[in-house]
């Protein structure tokens, strides 16, 4: 697979210039060698042919004696290593240079920029958003004002957030304040906040969209915390737009502590039920193709409107390519897809290849799609379908993902194998009513959609509540975890291995 060579070089280039980012190449590297291995490996018959027939397989797929047809495959591995250890390269120097603000950091008083994404409110109330910097100021009335350029983390203060969101991305915004020095760089900490210039009128009528499915949700009873509105509207914009801020922070710790974090982030799950449902609707009367193209469009702009988070970029992206091969012009190859994704992505938002939710999105999809096809091909006659795929696809992104999340934080999360898939089930309707609900709560519906939803949010919080007090897992160190990980993920594919072997050597009945 030439693709997934390439995703390799890339990741190769990309992680491994900066060393804290090294284990995060050996995880790659080593799994997908590990698939390009028992993928190739004969699955049965006689190991040696006929004398003189070349007829013994090899572990690279080939039969022995054509040696030709190795130095090709290896050509094509080389070449498309090469070729995305080059994209790494080109990826990595893309990324924004950390913030030049022309004075000593120290002096800075003052900051002005254009907001980047729309703000996010923290516990207590505060914001935070990332600024595209343009100028910054020292002494009293900006005595001095210079030209800077770069990104920085700012924190606004909890009256300012009100207007903020009303602004929204792409506002230009003056800010006073201070400077601080945080793990990731400097963070300016603002005390006032000036809107200076609005976003373009496309960004405008974004931000007013956003603001209107959240003042529908809103009809059902406020979704301000405290305010003896309907419990389930913060969840709702969390799970439709990707807006916590209403969210019940309780349940944001559940959903944490029981290990369906992702649950909460926008992603392929989010993109597939909604997509999913205007499919439902459009296929019979335009066919697949032009489903498919409808549905391309609708997920282009639900991104615009929920933003450009990490995993739904992915998932779009992968939604495109979906697209591109039912109509024929790919092949229709999962692994395939998601590595051309990977390329894509970390080509156009190279920055966000540093994050959390990107590197955990990939990992996540690549261990479904490699460890968890394994996992359900051993399981499969023991356990229903249904629940086959839920748990196979669940252990293969936790195995694959687990010396990442100990890296972050620490701690595993096991009872997640089972919560989440079960969490997401009962998330699915819950998502799909809350954008019927969105018109409902003009008509005399909304009772009926306000009892619906709240029953299914009340199951959603007893399931997260029973799973969040399971403990977990503490590990400081990641390493044992990424051995734990390697050695379990050659065990599966080796007994996977030698179960075909056993399969493939038995004589069919006649």
């Amino acid at each position: 697979m030439p693709s997934l060579y390439s995703a390799l070089g890339m990741a190769a280039a990309f992680y491994a210039l900066p060393f804290i980012y090294s284990f995060i190449l050996v995880l790659l590297i080593l799994f997908a060698v590990i698939v390009s291995v028992f993928r190739a490996l004969p699955q049965g018959g006689a190991v040696g042919g006929p004398v003189g027939t070349g007829g013994g397989a090899l572990p690279w797929g080939g039969p022995v004696g054509t040696g030709g047809l190795l130095v090709r495959k290896a050509g094509i591995i080389a070449a498309a290593l090469a070729i995305g250890f080059s994209l790494g390269i080109a990826a990595r120097r893309s990324i924004p240079a950390e913030a030049e603000f022309g004075i000593p950091a120290e002096n800075i008083s003052s900051i002005r920029g254009i907001l980047l994404e729309d703000p996010r409110t923290l516990q207590g109330g505060s914001g935070i958003s990332a600024l595209e910097l343009l100028a910054s100021g020292s002494g009293p009335n900006e005595g001095l004002r210079v030209s800077s350029r770069g990104r920085i983390t700012v924190f606004f203060p909890p009256d300012s957030i009100p207007r903020l969101r009303e602004f929204g991305r792409g506002s230009e915004v003056f800010l006073e304040g201070s400077i601080r020095t945080g793990d990731r760089g400097p963070v300016f900490s603002a005390s006032s906040v000036h809107i200076m210039k609005s976003a373009s009128p496309l960004q405008t009528f974004r931000t007013g969209l956003r603001i209107a499915i959240i003042e529908a949700f809103g009809n059902y009873g406020g979704t301000g915390r405290g305010q003896g509105g309907a419990d389930w509207t913060g969840l709702a914009s969390a799970l439709v737009l990707g807006v916590r801020d209403d969210l019940d922070v309780n349940l944001s710790d559940g959903f944490r502590d029981a290990g369906a974090s992702y649950v909460l982030a926008l992603s392929g799950m989010h993109l597939a039920i909604i997509s999913g449902a205007l499919a439902f609707l459009i296929r019979r009367p335009l066919g697949i193709r032009g489903a498919s193209i409808v549905g391309a469009l609708f997920v282009l702009v639900y991104i615009f409107i929920a933003g450009p988070q990490p995993s739904l970029v992915r998932s779009g992206i992968m939604y495109f390519i979906g697209v591109i091969a039912i109509l024929g012009l790919l092949k229709r190859d999962s692994l395939s897809i998601l590595c051309f994704a990977f390329i894509i992505q970390l080509i156009f938002q190279s920055e966000t290849g540093l994050s959390l939710s990107f590197i955990f999105s990939y990992l996540a999809l690549f261990g479904i799609l490699t460890l968890g096809q394994v996992i359900r091909s051993l399981f499969k006659g023991y356990l229903p379908d249904i629940l086959n795929n839920s748990l196979s696809a669940s252990l293969g992104a936790f195995i694959v993902t687990a010396p990442v999340i100990l890296f972050y934080f620490g701690s595993l999360r096991p009872i997640g194998i089972i919560a989440g898939p079960i969490i997401a089930l009962i998330a699915s309707p819950f998502i799909i009513l809350s954008i019927v609900a969105l018109p409902g709560g003009f008509t005399p519906l909304l009772p009926i959609f306000d009892f619906i939803l709240d029953k299914i949010y009340s199951l959603i919080v007893i399931t997260v509540n029973l799973a969040a007090g399971v403990p977990g897992i503490r590990i400081s160190n990641p390493l044992p975890g990424l051995l734990c990980s390697a050695l379990l993920c050659l065990l599966l594919y080796f007994v996977e291995w030698k179960i075909n072997l056993y399969r493939n050597r038995i004589e069919s009945f006649n």
